[in-house]
């Protein structure tokens, strides 16, 4: 397969979510070429809203790997890093996600791509529109930007400074 262009949301809210951020970010460099890394961006928790507030950024990442491939070595890197999937979106050590593989649609059991709740999300739209705001969302049809411009207030995202 050729390089091909995936971007990712990371993110964690248990620990030193910056060390957690870095940890994964060398990992995800085994898999390839990094084309840009976003600020990082402290967020506020959504849907459950009990829980420390997140560390999040966007990766642009060229890889040979398939869709299948990367996805199976980001769970094993979220294994590795002590991820227990034991709340629905309660906390974690780390959350990678591909959100995009350039203008592809994935729609499988075990991967969607685009991401479903994407385009719905600023802690993912705001870190993405810094190092890609004119990709197109291959199924709406807009842009990063537009697709965060679109969204309502809400779901505070603001760049985060490390002491």
């Amino acid at each position: 397969m050729p390089s091909m262009l995936y971007y990712l949301s990371l993110g964690s809210n248990v620990g030193d979510r910056t060390a957690h951020l870095y940890e994964a970010i060398g990992r995800l460099r085994t898999k390839g070429l990094f084309e840009s890394l976003s600020s990082f961006y402290e967020t506020e928790p959504v849907e459950f809203t009990d829980q420390e507030w997140f560390l999040n950024c966007a990766v642009a990442l060229e890889t040979n790997d398939t869709p299948e491939q990367l996805m199976a070595a980001i769970l094993n890197i979220e294994r590795e890093m002590g991820r227990q999937r034991i709340q629905r979106k309660g906390p974690r050590i780390i959350d990678i996600d591909i959100v995009l593989f350039s203008d592809r649609i994935i729609d499988s059991k075990e991967l969607t791509v685009p991401h479903p709740a994407m385009h719905q999300r600023r802690f993912v739209l705001e870190p993405l529109a810094e190092i890609a705001p004119d990709v197109r969302h291959p199924v709406l049809q807009r842009t990063v930007r537009q697709l965060l411009d679109a969204l309502p207030a809400g779901q505070a995202v603001r760049k985060y400074q490390s002491r």
